[in-house]
């Protein structure tokens, strides 16, 4: 592994249930940590919880992406970055299908300013946060990096056009100076081991394994599991879930390995981050109830717009060139998350940091 110890790394959305847990890993590493992010769907508190975990605190900017003139103050302000891992951006699949245009504005828009900053400041290496909602649903199983691009909803289609923008940059005039590596992983869940951050979504959580763990400490009333009829093992949908501490390891590793070191066989790679076993709804549900010790309760309902019946990872393209794999077993995930979940029943505003309204505010300058 090369020495990157003095690397200083952009991590925009490193405030978030990622990029925090990403952020831990690389200050672990002795990486020097800068975040922007607009708290708009995380919480300041994560910072401090941070700081507790490693001993050091990250550099941090209160600064929307969308405000270009307030992300090149980031810039001129900071010692040059070495490299930037790109997590900023709305993430509901649901909210992407009624709200399409505040998608679309928000994660291009931000997207666009921020390579333009990055080329003039000479900090030509990303690392994107994609999603394996870009593949839609798959024509089989398990899915490889070379399957067709096919989202099925406005948020997993701003991911594909936001890769396709990095694939032109690496091939454009200024081209060589770019290494681009678009990490599409699946469905992250668990927390730090420590209890101290995890996942804190605003208002009512679109994603399995948040909503769960609020059921489980009595903040939701029951799951709706959404849709029983496809054609999966138990007819409820089936996922790819990855450790978020293993998912921050694989960032990780993208740097060491990829932008760094001489793992990618181009200046622009893409690498499927999963464990390579699908799960369904009711298995989670069980290996969550037996986390926290009873049967949590759960209706079944229709299918979400936008969801697909299943999909999982092959893995190999990162182990291969990244010397990436997963550690972490579903038991882990749902342990993690209700050591954290139970810790703080109402997220990071159980520490007085207040709930989130649900209201986001995209800046156009």
């Amino acid at each position: 592994m090369p020495e990157n110890k003095s690397k200083n790394i952009l991590v925009t959305g490193g405030a978030g249930f990622i990029g925090s847990h990403t952020c831990v890993e690389l200050l672990e590493q002795g990486m020097q940590v800068t975040i922007v992010d607009n708290l708009d769907n995380s919480n300041q508190i994560a910072l401090d919880r941070i700081f507790k975990i490693t001993g050091k605190k990250p550099i941090f900017f209160k600064v929307d992406i969308c405000n270009e003139k307030d992300l090149e103050g980031v810039f001129k302000s900071s010692p040059k970055f070495d490299a930037c891992i790109h997590f900023a951006g709305l993430k509901a699949v649901g909210e992407s299908c009624t709200k399409p245009l505040r998608y679309y504005s928000n994660n291009l828009i931000g997207t666009l300013y921020l390579l333009n900053l990055m080329e003039k400041y000479d900090c030509c290496s990303i690392i994107f946060s994609s999603s394996a909602t870009v593949y839609g649903d798959p024509h089989k199983l398990p899915i490889t990096e070379d399957f067709p691009l096919q989202p099925t909803n406005p948020y997993g289609r701003t991911k594909a056009m936001i890769e396709d923008m990095l694939r032109d940059l690496a091939k454009g005039e200024s081209g060589k100076r770019w290494k681009v590596v678009i990490l599409r992983y699946f469905n992250p869940i668990g927390a730090h081991e420590s209890g101290l951050i995890g996942e804190d979504p605003m208002g009512i959580p679109n994603n399995l394994m948040p909503y769960l763990a609020q059921v489980a400490v009595g903040r939701r009333k029951e799951l709706t599991i959404f849709g029983s009829d496809y054609e999966t093992k138990d007819g409820t949908g089936v996922r790819d879930y990855i450790h978020v501490v293993d998912l921050a390891k694989g960032h990780a590793a993208a740097l060491n390995e990829g932008i760094f070191g001489e793992g990618m066989n181009s200046n622009c790679e893409v690498y499927n981050l999963g464990t390579g076993n699908g799960i369904s709804v009711l298995e989670m549900l069980k290996a969550m109830s037996k986390a926290c010790g009873r049967d949590l309760p759960y209706k079944m309902g229709e299918r979400r717009s936008g969801d697909v019946a299943a999909n999982y990872a092959d893995g190999t393209k990162a182990a291969t060139q990244l010397k990436f794999t997963c550690k972490l077993g579903v038991d882990r995930m749902c342990a993690d998350t209700w050591r954290w979940q139970s810790a703080n029943p109402k997220g990071y505003a159980s520490e007085g940091g207040g709930e989130k309204e649900g209201k986001s505010v995209v800046v156009f300058q």
